[in-house]
């Protein structure tokens, strides 16, 4: 099969965990500490992946500058367009409580929802396809890290959109976009790197990772962290030592 067509695929198929996560949350009514419980994982499996598989790689392929840089980027960029974002009423999409706006409280509320799951999911697509770049295939740990972390996302996401009202067409509509488009820019990633130097696929790798980790910080850690109970901080570290564990086997 040919490198650009696995792209699309791992990408999209990672993309599908979010459509798996929204079937799951519309068709029964999850626990929100059970929820919360399942973003923590997701959030401690993010933070080990782009510790070792995004920011680790890229240093190690194209020097500690450019890996710096393109991390500071990535965080300014997503936290800019998480502002504006914000303010048109998409801060509280993957809050799982009364938290996300109706679009009767906030026209346009639900476009912004919408370009914020994509904003959220892209960086980690893109990243599944460079990684191709280097080692010929996706890598396991990376794939895994943003399989399991979409699908809370889904989760909670839908829960909260119920709770504003939002209907199965947009629901369905707004996480199967992402996933064919998480897909799109996989293989983006693939094609516009090839043969691009070491230290550009360092900065873009890492443009991804600051990206995430300002993602992890402003919508999946708080959502996380919403239930409080002594097994959280456990859960979370459970997640990073699983997503380290791949990583070494791998």
């Amino acid at each position: 099969m040919p490198d650009w067509l696995m792209s699309l695929m791992w990408g999209t198929g990672a993309g599908a965990a979010l459509v798996l996560g929204a079937a799951v949350s519309w068709r029964w009514s999850i626990p929100s500490k059970v929820v919360s419980t399942i973003m923590s994982f997701g959030a401690g499996v993010l933070i080990s992946a782009l510790a070792f598989e995004l920011v680790g790689e890229a240093v190690k392929g194209g020097g500690l500058w450019p890996t710096a840089a393109g991390f500071l980027a990535g965080a300014v960029v997503y936290v800019g367009a998480n502002t504006l974002l914000a303010k048109a009423g998409g801060k509280h999409r993957k809050r799982s409580g009364s938290q996300q706006p109706s679009e009767k409280d906030s026209p346009g509320s639900g476009t912004a929802i919408a370009i914020g799951a994509l904003l959220d999911g892209i960086p980690e697509s893109v990243v599944l396809g460079v990684g191709l770049l280097a080692g010929g295939a996706v890598s396991p740990a990376m794939l895994a890290a943003v399989f399991i972390s979409n699908v809370p996302e889904g989760l909670s996401g839908t829960a909260g959109m119920k709770k504003a009202g939002r209907s199965r067409g947009y629901v369905f509509g707004l996480w199967g976009g992402i996933a064919v488009l998480s897909g799109v820019a996989a293989l983006l990633g693939y094609v516009a790197l090839e043969g691009a130097p070491d230290e550009l696929v360092a900065f873009i790798t890492s443009v991804a990772a600051g990206g995430i980790l300002a993602m992890l910080a402003d919508t999946m850690i708080p959502e996380a962290f919403e239930e409080h109970h002594n097994l959280t901080g456990l859960t979370a570290a459970v997640g990073f030592l699983t997503a380290f564990t791949v990583h070494h086997l791998g």
